[in-house]
């Protein structure tokens, strides 16, 4: 492991993200002033809003740094099955494995979603992710042969969904897994059909 000092030194940009995506995950987007970010991050007031301009940005480049980290995670899960059922349940599979880890706070989307006001940035953030995820499932649900697919999407979505909340408001690391149960059993219905 190279040292502190062979270690190239983050930039100001990316050390605010990585302040922003711990502080912002943990207390949540309205609770956390962006002096904290910025105190919490080791940067001058300046370098926010050189990097971002606004609060609202640095939100918007948190969320999308999220969907990264999430799409990476779920899209490693699918590849290391090799058949489109499995490859279904992968997803909900690697929902569990997030869930497990210590400070899970359920979905970054929905809870900086329920602090925003409708028509800005973290609302296209949201509907960027979640558009990625419905089409995902859709994608998955035809490759697997589904009968209806776009509605078998949006089924596993909904249990997706449901599974992130469950698993934060209900501090319930079993709830992807039960998803996952609930997954297995609207696909195979729709496989069978």
């Amino acid at each position: 492991m190279p040292s502190s000092a062979t270690q190239p030194k983050l930039s100001a940009r990316d050390r605010l993200l990585a302040s922003a995506d711990e502080l912002f995950y943990q207390e949540g987007v309205h609770s956390v002033g962006i002096d904290r970010v910025i105190e919490h991050a080791g940067v001058a007031k300046a370098s926010l809003y050189n990097s971002f301009g606004s609060k609202e940005e640095l939100v918007h480049a948190y969320l999308l740094g999220r969907q990264a980290t999430t799409t990476a995670r779920v899209t490693a899960a699918i590849e290391a099955q090799d058949n489109p059922r499995d490859q279904v349940l992968a997803v909900f599979d690697s929902q569990a494995e997030s869930q497990r880890r210590p400070g899970f706070r359920g979905c970054a989307f929905a809870a900086a979603s329920a602090e925003s006001k409708p028509g800005g940035l973290v609302e296209d953030a949201t509907r960027g992710y979640r558009d990625w995820f419905r089409a995902l499932f859709t994608r998955l649900a035809t490759e697997a042969g589904a009968q209806h697919p776009e509605i078998l999407g949006r089924q596993l979505q909904l249990l997706y969904d449901g599974a992130a909340s469950s698993g934060n408001l209900d501090h319930d690391a079993s709830a992807a897994t039960t998803a996952r149960a609930a997954a297995e059993i609207l696909l195979d219905a729709s496989l069978d059909a």
